[in-house]
């Protein structure tokens, strides 16, 4: 029990950083337009590289120490097909929510993970924590402009009173989303701690989804015409999953 209230702390600060990111991303308009337009498409990129290093140092490497190939191919392409799937329905709503699936995609099995991992008395969940919240934070970040970006040549002409009333509900539903982080560290602290089939499973579903809607949505929209940073921006963030990796390492 010792480790219950680390984990709650931890995965809360963690999912903290979605609101964060999202405020961030509420206070953007009000910059310069180079940041409106270059800085924004950096932030996609540094998010869609935190995305792969999450997959490619985190998720896979955890899923396939538990499973077998058989089932490494079906929660891959489980994943990928079910998000393309959900991302069909998504098009014909008129809906892009990419980031905001990403972003949970990743989150939610991490935080499981994390739990787990103080479950286990494992070196590094700390560090985890901290990995998790340096990229939920661009991920807020890109997933708030990307739920209000239709409603953009509105928030130009209103004032800064009406422009916060529209924003207020979806701060809100971000808010909500930062239980998700203790809720499911919890569940892995409890439950999944004796499960690594069963959370191989999750993070390696969760990768095939997270693949897809990188390269179908995601690092399309960071490419910006005779522009360099947003593609600098792909290799910060995943060079900073490498440095968190090789701190928990």
């Amino acid at each position: 029990m010792d480790s219950v209230w680390p984990v709650v702390l931890m995965a809360t600060l963690a999912g903290a950083a979605i609101p964060a990111g999202a405020f961030l991303g509420r206070l953007q308009p009000l910059f310069q337009r180079w940041l409106d337009t270059e800085f924004r498409h950096s932030v996609i990129a540094f998010g869609g590289g935190a995305l792969l290093a999450a997959v490619s140092l985190v998720l896979v490497p955890k899923g396939m120490e538990s499973l077998s190939v058989g089932w490494i191919v079906v929660g891959m392409l489980g994943g990928g097909i079910a998000f393309g799937m959900l991302d069909a329905v998504l098009s014909r709503l008129k809906g892009s929510v990419s980031q905001l699936v990403a972003m949970l995609a990743d989150f939610i099995p991490e935080a499981l993970a994390l739990g787990a991992l103080f479950a286990a008395n494992g070196n590094g969940a700390y560090v985890l924590a901290l990995l998790i919240a340096l990229q939920n934070l661009p991920e807020g970040f890109n997933a708030f402009r990307e739920l209000t970006a239709s409603d953009e040549p509105a928030r130009e002409h209103r004032g800064r009173t009406a422009q916060d009333m529209a924003d207020r509900p979806v701060l809100l539903w971000f808010l909500l989303l930062v239980p998700l982080g203790p809720l499911a560290g919890l569940a892995g602290h409890f439950w999944l701690v004796d499960q690594a089939a069963t959370l191989g499973f999750i993070m390696m579903f969760a990768s095939g989804g997270i693949l897809y809607l990188v390269f179908q949505d995601i690092a399309p929209q960071a490419r910006l015409e005779r522009h360099w940073a947003p593609s600098l921006g792909a290799v910060a963030g995943f060079l900073l999953g490498v440095l968190g990796h090789l701190a928990v390492g």
